[in-house]
């Protein structure tokens, strides 16, 4: 064999199994951008609350626009309001706060579906419509408020910031791992009926990287042994996938790409809370009742 066919032998090894799908380098820049607002809100006193606020009501419009798009009816005031009315409840009464919101905004729902057409005129989908609704009001605005509540964590040494910080970076090692070994090794489907890019050997890399990411920060962050990280990243790398494939499965039914073009090269506001907003909603019931 001459050094040129071995060389072309080693290029040939190096070379990723399946193409990565988007400007890396862009999406890189936007990530850091991303990163800097989220480093923001929880570096300025008092911050954390008014940019979720901001985020839930873009990504609730974004959401139930791409609905009315498709014949859905649900109505994005109710939805918006019921999602600031969780948040903000939460902030003086904690988990109280949010479910009596929560309740409020399901029967603000039920109502206003039930009656879009006055007392004289039957309406019509209204368990489809009224499921879609409640549904997006619990995947955006419940576990955007558990996201939101965590900053006010206080329990021991462990701050709020520090399990807000923990559960991101674990859901980006979750992302990256699964993005390197999807790229380099992905050969067989995850679960190709509603996610035909996603592949076993992602999936081992996001639960790798996301447990050895859990390990590191809930040692230094949290100061808890590093093999109740991995346990940590294990369970928020799971959530994190699961959210990604139910975004999956919504544009699947649907017919879209992404959420809107909103972020280059990430698609849509929720093209990028997909797997962070089930993240964090699992990191607060781990911080309620595990006590991180």
């Amino acid at each position: 064999m001459t050094v040129d066919e071995r060389g072309c032998n080693d290029a040939s090894l190096r070379r990723p199994r399946n193409k990565a799908g988007r400007n890396v380098p862009v999406a890189i820049i936007v990530g850091v951008i991303l990163g800097a607002l989220i480093v923001g809100g929880l570096c300025i006193p008092n911050a954390w609350y008014p940019l979720l606020s901001v985020v839930i009501g873009l990504a609730t419009w974004e959401v139930t626009h791409r609905l009315k798009e498709h014949d859905y009816d649900v109505s994005t005031l109710v939805i918006l309001i019921g999602g600031q009315l969780m948040l903000w409840l939460s902030l003086p009464w904690g988990a109280e706060g949010m479910v009596i919101g929560y309740i409020v905004s399901v029967g603000a729902i039920f109502i206003t579906r039930l009656f879009n057409r006055g007392r004289y005129q039957a309406t019509t989908n209204y368990l489809r419509d009224m499921a879609v609704a409640v549904f997006v009001l619990t995947w955006i605005s419940l576990c955007g408020t558990a996201a939101a509540h965590l900053s006010l964590y206080h329990q021991g040494h462990v701050r709020g910031w520090a399990l807000i910080v923990t559960f991101i970076l674990c859901v980006v090692g979750n992302d990256v791992g699964g993005f390197a070994a999807g790229v380099f090794f992905g050969k067989h489907p995850l679960a190709p009926a509603v996610s035909p890019k996603k592949s076993v050997e992602g999936f081992v890399g996001s639960l790798i990287l996301a447990a050895t990411v859990g390990a590191v920060t809930t040692w230094l962050l949290l100061q808890r042994a590093p093999w109740e990280g991995v346990v940590v990243g294990l369970v928020l790398a799971c959530a994190a996938t699961l959210g990604d494939l139910v975004e999956s499965q919504f544009k699947r039914e649907l017919g879209i790409k992404d959420m809107s073009s909103l972020i280059p090269e990430h698609g849509g506001l929720m093209d990028r809370l997909d797997s962070l907003l089930p993240a964090a909603a699992m990191t607060w019931v781990l911080a309620t009742f595990i006590q991180l």
